[in-house]
């Protein structure tokens, strides 16, 4: 897991796999894990409503597009923000800590 933005409104974390070296082989279930293509997603944090909202497949593969953008354009906060807060509609899950 990676921060890649923080603000008063928002968080952005890149949720990757991490990759089972220590799993003992041989074991039926850690096989069939091995042969799944692992996922990465990014998890949009809008504090403001505390509600979060997780990307992944062609979502994650779009707000990768977005963050390689502002990495090329290097935007305003208030730039990013208006991009997360138009993620952060789709946001219907509350924020847990767990």
């Amino acid at each position: 897991m990676q921060m890649l933005y923080d603000s008063e409104s928002f968080a952005v974390l890149h949720l990757r796999p991490d990759m089972e070296a220590d799993a003992p082989a041989g074991n039926a279930e850690t096989e069939a894990h091995a042969h799944q293509l692992p996922r990465h997603g990014f998890e949009i944090v809008d504090k403001r409503s505390g509600k979060e909202v997780y990307l992944d497949g062609s979502w994650a593969e779009m707000f990768q597009k977005q963050i390689l953008a502002w990495q090329q354009d290097a935007p305003t906060e208030e730039e990013v923000e208006d991009i997360l807060d138009q993620y952060a509609g789709l946001a219907q899950q509350p924020v847990i800590i767990h």
